[in-house]
């Protein structure tokens, strides 16, 4: 005769393993705050890089400024203007390429009508930059 108490159990005590890993658990609390240490990092030191704030000869660049100014690479002169000396700049290339350089203040609506004044003087392509110009190009 057998009892139930002679029989073979089949299942796994998971008691043991439990302890152990709250035992791990305990230990990896404990030594973790211990390894946060700060770890010197020797970084290269920054290279200089030339800006080159001249404008190339063949590109046609329109500055805005928030205050109203309006230049073509280096000549300033008024919105009324623009078309006119525009037409002319554009009349002797090749290349009708006209960049439009705004910042962050100037109106949309200023801005629209510039590059519809560029497009009326007849430029072919038109870009414009996302970066604020140096202030410094508008102090020449």
């Amino acid at each position: 005769m057998t009892t139930d108490l002679d029989e073979l159990r089949a299942e796994i005590n998971v008691t043991p393993l439990v302890d152990v890993v709250l035992v791990l658990l305990i230990i990896f609390m404990v030594v973790t705050p211990l390894l946060e240490k700060n770890i010197g990092v020797r970084t290269p030191s920054t290279e200089k890089v030339e800006e080159v704030q001249d404008i190339p000869p063949d590109q046609v660049v329109v500055y805005l400024d928030a205050k109203g100014g309006l230049r073509v690479n280096a000549t300033t002169m008024t919105q009324a203007e623009f078309v006119e000396k525009m037409k002319n700049i554009l009349a002797v290339r090749a290349d009708k390429t006209v960049y439009v350089v705004a910042e962050d203040k100037v109106s949309y609506a200023r801005f629209v009508s510039i590059l519809d004044g560029s497009r009326e003087a007849g430029a072919t392509t038109l870009g414009f930059a996302t970066d604020a110009p140096n202030p410094a190009l508008f102090n020449n």
